[in-house]
């Protein structure tokens, strides 16, 4: 297929169109900054300059486009700054709002087919959801009043507008928490190194977990097989805590012990990053991937894709 990427060079999209390209797809690169064009180009897509929060300036970049698929894996995690709440503004969630619609009048304009939007098993809700596995028939968008809640809204109002639009195979791919090159492992082992805090003490909560390599397999295996109108829990075999997830990281990554802080301080000083490493608890299935996507991760936990580097 010609497929349309946003989020080219994120933690995502850099495997992502290695993996697409490898499977005989055309891949065409929405980049926001000039200066990435080489890269994209390096990692085999070609680049159109347009910024998805620009209505009318994606359009324009994007006329005489042809494209069967478009992938919206968008982000702006990495310019993410520690705040008391996140706000409805916040640059990822717009991205997920406002760039979902923007993608979907592109999606139109180049003539696709199917439509691919990243969504987040944090979507189900940050709160502890017991021991059984979630699947897929599970409450997704669950608000508890929280300062997590504008992370939920965003992710339901991708999925929402997706599956809402006229005349697409839309899919919701669910995304475990994203390790290695580029996400949450780097990022950790960045401020172990730095000596910055990392989160509260104790184990914390479980949470479901997929290497960016996995993730970029997944998304082709549902571009090519994945049914329209369905969403997709995505996630290793492995669940475990945060105390275990920082553990594995700082053997990897040789880095220092990790400073941790009590729950009250990081739930006075960031509450969002207490209410997911302390009050969050999920175990995820993925088995309706397996089953119709033909999907298995690789790596079938962190400590595998750790230690695979």
């Amino acid at each position: 297929m010609q497929v349309l990427l946003a989020g080219a060079t994120g933690a995502i999209g850099r495997p992502l169109i290695r993996a697409l390209t490898a499977h005989g797809h055309a891949v065409t690169a929405i980049v926001r900054n000039p200066a990435n064009h080489g890269l994209v180009r390096e990692l085999g897509a070609e680049p159109v300059t347009a910024d998805v929060l620009d209505r009318e300036g994606l359009l324009r970049a994007l006329d005489g486009v042809r494209a069967d698929a478009v992938i919206h894996q968008a982000t702006a995690l990495r310019d993410a700054k520690p705040q008391r709440r996140i706000p409805a503004d916040d640059p990822t969630g717009l991205l997920r709002t406002v760039g979902s619609a923007h993608l979907l009048e592109a999606a139109e304009l180049v003539g696709a087919r199917r439509f691919l939007t990243q969504s987040l098993i944090l979507g189900y809700g940050y709160r502890d959801h017991g021991t059984v596995p979630l699947t897929e028939r599970d409450t997704f968008g669950v608000y508890d009043g929280g300062v997590a809640d504008e992370v939920v809204r965003a992710c339901v109002s991708a999925e929402e507008q997706a599956f809402a639009a006229a005349g697409l195979e839309a899919i919701a791919l669910r995304y475990g928490l994203f390790y290695g090159p580029g996400a949450f492992s780097d990022l950790f082992g960045d401020m172990m190194r730095k000596r910055q805090p990392v989160g509260p003490r104790g184990e914390g909560g479980v949470n479901s977990w997929l290497h960016v390599e996995d993730a970029a397999a997944a998304t082709v295996a549902a571009l090519e097989r994945g049914v329209a109108g369905r969403a997709y829990n995505l996630a290793d075999d492995t669940p475990i805590t945060w105390g275990e997830f920082f553990r594995l990281v700082r053997h990897s990554k040789q880095a220092p012990r990790p400073i941790r802080l009590p729950l009250w301080l990081v739930r006075l000083g960031v509450p969002y990053i207490a209410a997911l490493m302390g009050d969050t608890s999920m175990r995820i299935s993925s088995e309706l991937a397996h089953a119709e996507l033909g999907w298995q991760p690789r790596y079938s936990s962190v400590a595998d894709g750790l230690a695979a580097g």
